[in-house]
């Protein structure tokens, strides 16, 4: 009897053994396309209908990116992928020039399973490196499941009342504003990690798909324990050490002089409204 609890207390530790030694190396690369909608008014008066769709399509195409998350089992990095075309989305038609651009454009993106995160932000011409924590997100599991690509997602969502910052042509302070943030994610417990696309994080699998305002995020393609080009976790390490908290102050500043800039110069006269917040 001795002898049996021996070699099942051996096979046990070898088991578990195992299991840690694979979790410990399990990583991989999952590739994703984002996509926008959104909508541009202005008076019908100045710009043809016509104009508008056309300048709202070039945009949108634009705007579609695609981003690569590198992820082991403790820790992951966000980065869109290199291309001809980057920078902001541009069109003009009429003597009007519009312009969308996301933040952290080009940067890296690092966090950890328990939310800290270290990204690298451009700001008038300086380097910042946001080093803070996300809040966990207070995700409502659904049964609803639906296939991406070979693997099985489950539903899962999350809303919240939060605090933003609004600036449009014509003041001169920043407005606070509520919105609420209203997220659809998909993700897969088929890959047991608890990552995801840019801040998300915290689900029993890799989430896939996201879905937030108008913003949609999908999982194309996923490459597991690479071994031709192993998965390395880097972290951003330029620019002046901040909290995100900080950084909005600097990020509202640049906004302002930004919007100030087009007050009172020929074709201003239609309205410029920009938001910041979570």
């Amino acid at each position: 009897m001795k002898r049996t609890f021996t070699l099942l207390a051996l096979f046990l530790c070898l088991g578990l053994g195992l299991q840690t030694a694979f979790a410990q190396g399990f990583t991989g690369r999952a590739y994703y396309k984002s996509s926008s909608s959104f909508s541009i008014k202005m008076d019908s008066t100045k710009m043809a209908p016509e104009q508008m769709a056309q300048i709202q399509a070039s945009l949108k195409k634009q705007m579609e990116q695609n981003y690569v998350l590198s992820f082991n089992q403790t820790e992951s990095t966000w980065k869109k992928e290199e291309s001809l075309g980057g920078g902001p989305a541009t069109a003009s038609a009429g003597g009007a020039v519009f312009m969308v651009a996301t933040s952290g454009e080009g940067s890296t993106l690092y966090k950890d399973a328990a939310g800290n995160y270290l990204q690298e932000q451009e700001m008038m011409g300086k380097e910042y490196l946001i080093k803070d924590k996300s809040e966990p997100f207070e995700w409502v599991l659904s049964e609803e499941t639906k296939k991406i690509g070979n693997y099985t997602a489950q539903k899962a969502s999350f809303t919240k009342i939060v605090d933003s910052r609004r600036f449009s042509t014509g003041m001169t302070e920043m407005e606070n504003v509520k919105d609420t943030l209203q997220v659809t994610v998909w993700f897969t417990p088929e890959i047991p990690v608890s990552h995801g696309p840019e801040y998300y994080f915290g689900l029993p699998g890799l989430i896939l798909e996201v879905q937030n305002q108008g913003r949609t995020l999908i999982c194309e393609k996923i490459e597991l324990n690479p071994s031709a080009d192993p998965v390395v976790i880097d972290r951003p390490s330029k620019g002046k050490e901040m909290t995100q908290a900080e950084f909005r102050v600097i990020e509202e500043e640049g906004m302002k002089q930004m919007m100030n800039r087009y007050q009172g110069k020929p074709g201003s006269g239609n309205r410029m409204e920009i938001r910041i917040g979570n």
